[in-house]
């Protein structure tokens, strides 16, 4: 055959030319399952059709925090028609423990139950209603033993699941000792639901050779298939794990999509047949773990300005009965508590504390948010004991760009943003216009008060376990000119399967809709990392990108040999392949690549460079760069009530070159929403036998469309690429807008203060719900009246 291949008609050149490809890197296309998500078309393992013969998983829950389990009679189980299986620990295989990073978490309870709601057995049966039924069924007894509940009674008990951590620059003892100002607090951040709209879920079908394809709803992929692999006994090549999309994760399907998969693939090896568990609603949240709720205390020095001279700050996470994640998460909350702010000589210590509670997990922010809240509380403190402008107390301790500029892990603040930022959104939201008009409002108006903060955020993009910041892809060119895009990353609903797409669609000069995505499978992308640390598009996007210039370069050499030329005589643009005066569509390429033996499929691989952390020194460098951002919200509380609205909130955050600005605005606006949702109406609320109440959505609440500000007004920086060597210099967006939450909070806290004219500090422990915020004004105004008695 030839491998000449018609020329273009100079029609199809002209009309590709004028038109260009409409979803390369930098456009704002939909969501790639946009339509299908809508219309519910998607997909989601739940709506997979049945298989003939599968079963359906239903566990049996602890009611104790803490006992030693005497006997457990499964024989009642069996007397419900449709019961299989009965799954206790004794029927486990391979390995019991499914840790993570440590042994710990048992996937089944073996002879104690750590927390009220610990896995203790599972039925499998025909149908969930017949498995619900059975599970209840079983006679378990129990020896209760003394539980540890609270975090402030761990901590003093030392009843920790790893070793206290410090990070330590200059001497702050002594820095405090000489500071103008000194000021010391303690307070409370409570944890967080995911509420992801689908629950923890997974199906596995069993195959020969003890194979296992197990479908689930996770963000760690390689993490599921080596624990069902480790479970069952079996190597990780017998195992093949599918994840086309979750219903949200947020970080709860990063360790925790595990044990759900694990006793599906038990159930399935035990009974030759396919198995699926999907938890409901309760179930799931007396099971999984939450964000880290965390208590803080803190001993400041400032001067007269109100800028640091020294900073003492004890970080302690409640982590619940297991490791889990949370030694990075602590850590990464100790990062954070700088967030934007030189603390010079400081001293941070971040304490992992052991309860009889669910096992805490990841959480958008991973820890970071904490962080924050912590220093933020701070700077507000400092603010009202000095008599100054909250703002004005940030920007004096804000980073600088050649000086100040070294936070006390060690690491150099580059290409630092925030002052840029601050002046930007500060003029935007007319801050000083507003302030002062709040002011007025507040001495006039007795009862219902206004509140204003504008805070920022420097959010640092990396695992801080640095073998994580790698990832892989796989892509296919088939002779038509399409293309099987394949990447180590998962598809929550945040985009990432788009963006991945928009870079291999730039890269090949192809458009978006030749470009078929298929699901995250262990079996054409091995090793993944979790999509998680906001790295999904950063680590698997670069892959992607090298995956797609190594073909396009394969192309490109196969041509300059067709044709005699350079490669500079080459150029791919709009759909349509330049060869000296020649003009080639796509497909045409391909196919004359298939007849010339080129091949069409090309791994993509990446790492991110120069990252270091020194876990004994408590200094390096663990994040390849920063991502910048502020919030300025306005709030009004009721202070016969303490209900309040968020009136207005003005974002401008930092996105880099942004790959698609219509998903980083939903990103911003959804993590704000989110953020907000965090420090105001989520309340965990556990009974004093460890029993967690608020297991539903009638005693948990999320934010709901009316707690949205009906004036939300979020940009994004403009004209500042990353200078990093990221892809298309684009910066992640995932975790950092979750941060922006923090200035709703703070707003709350300035309309509270405002009560005793701002001349004190109401230190609401978060979140603010209405009661604590009725509870803070009413402790200003008795205050404020033994003041004036």
């Amino acid at each position: 055959m030839s491998h000449n291949r018609p020329v273009v008609a100079e029609e199809v050149i002209a009309r590709q030319y004028r038109e260009g490809i409409q979803s390369g890197v930098g456009k704002s296309n939909k969501h790639e399952s946009a339509d299908k998500h809508v219309s519910g078309e998607a997909l989601y393992i739940d709506d997979r059709l049945e298989l003939p013969g599968m079963l359906h998983l239903c566990p049996r829950l602890s009611e104790h925090a803490h006992a030693r389990i005497l006997h457990i009679d499964v024989e009642p189980c069996y007397a419900i028609p449709g019961v299989v299986q009965v799954l206790t620990w004794q029927q486990v295989p391979g390995e019991l423990d499914i840790g993570p990073l440590e042994p710990g978490d048992p996937l089944l309870a073996k002879d104690r139950v750590e927390y009220a709601g610990q896995l203790v057995l599972a039925v499998a049966a025909e149908t969930p209603r017949a498995a619900r039924l059975a599970a209840e069924a079983a006679i378990i007894e129990y020896e209760p033993l003394t539980p540890v509940l609270e975090v402030k009674e761990a901590l003093e008990k030392q009843h920790f699941v790893q070793q206290p951590h410090v990070h330590q620059r200059g001497d702050a003892q002594a820095a405090l000792a000489r500071a103008a100002h000194r000021l010391q607090g303690e307070f409370h951040i409570g944890g967080q639901e995911h509420f992801y709209l689908e629950t923890q879920v997974a199906m596995v079908i069993p195959g020969e050779d003890r194979t296992l394809q197990v479908f689930s709803s996770t963000q760690n992929p390689t993490e599921v298939q080596k624990l069902v692999a480790s479970v069952m006994g079996v190597t990780m090549n017998k195992v093949t794990i599918d994840m086309r999309r979750m219903g949200g994760g947020f970080g709860g399907k990063e360790t925790q999509a595990a044990g759900v998969a694990c006793l599906c693939a038990v159930a399935a090896r035990m009974t030759n047949r396919p198995v699926k568990m999907r938890l409901a609603r309760r179930d799931d949240m007396r099971m999984t773990g939450k964000r880290h709720p965390f208590y803080v205390r803190y001993d400041i020095g400032v001067d007269d300005e109100g800028r640091f001279c020294g900073v003492k700050i004890d970080l302690a996470g409640n982590c619940g009965y297991s490791l889990d994640l949370s030694g990075s998460i602590v850590d990464r909350a100790m990062f954070h508590a700088d967030n934007a702010y030189y603390l010079g000589d400081a001293l941070v210590t971040g304490y992992r504390c052991r309860t009889n509670t669910a096992s805490n997990t990841a959480y958008r922010g991973f820890g970071g948010p904490q962080g924050m809240v912590a220093i933020e509380q701070i700077m507000d403190h400092i603010a009202r004991e000095l008599k100054l402008d909250p703002l004005e107390v940030r920007k004096r301790n804000y980073y600088g760009k050649e000086q100040r500029n070294i936070t006390h892990y060690h690491q150099q603040v580059e290409d630092n943003l925030l002052v840029e930022i601050t002046e930007q959104l500060e003029t935007s939201s007319c801050y000083a216009a507003r302030r002062e008009e709040i002011r007025a409002f507040n001495a006039a108006s007795p009862f219902l008060k206004r509140g204003l903060a504008l805070t920022p955020v420097k959010f640092g993009i990396s695992f801080t376990s640095s073998f994580l910041n790698q990832a892989g892809a796989l892509l296919l060119i088939y002779t038509d000119g399409t293309v099987q895009l394949n990447h180590g990353g998962t598809e929550m609903g945040q985009g990432l399967n788009t963006k991945v797409a928009q870079i291999v669609a730039e890269v090949l000069q192809i458009d978006i809709d030749q470009i078929q995505i298929t699901a995250t499978d262990t079996g054409k992308v091995p090793n993944t990392s979790p999509t998680a640390a906001s790295s999904g598009t950063d680590l698997n996007g670069k892959a992607a990108q090298n995956a797609a210039e190594t073909l396009r370069n394969r192309l490109t050499e196969m041509l300059c040999q067709l044709h005699q030329c350079a490669a500079e005589e080459v150029s791919f643009s709009n759909g349509i392949v330049r060869v000296k005066e020649k003009h080639f569509t796509f497909p045409d390429v391909a196919q004359m690549a298939w007849l010339n033996q080129v091949p069409l499929s090309a791994t993509g691989y990446y790492k991110v460079p120069g990252l270091h952390y020194d876990r004994q020194a408590g200094r390096g460098t663990p994040f390849y760069y920063f991502a910048f951002g502020a919030a300025c919200a306005e709030v009004i509380i009721d202070t016969l009530t303490g209900e309040y609205r968020l009136l207005r909130a003005d974002i401008l955050h930092d996105v880099g070159a942004s790959l698609n600005p219509a998903i980083d605005i939903g990103q911003v606006e959804g993590g704000f929403v989110q953020g907000v949702g965090w420090l105001t109406s989520e309340e965990l609320v556990w009974n004093d036998k460890g029993r967690l109440m608020t297991d539903g959505p009638a005693s948990y609440k999320i934010p709901a469309i009316g707690d949205v500000p009906a004036d939300l007004r979020v940009t994004l920086v403009e004209n500042r690429k990353n200078p990093k060597d990221t892809v298309f210099h684009s910066k992640a967006v995932g975790e950092p807008p979750f941060m922006l939450g923090i200035a709703a909070w703070c707003a709350l806290q300035d309309a509270v203060a405002s009560v005793g004219n701002y001349q004190l500090h109401p230190l609401l422990d978060a979140p603010a719900t209405p009661e604590r915020v009725f509870w803070g004004a009413s402790k200003l105004k008795a205050k404020v009246s033994d003041a004036n008695r």
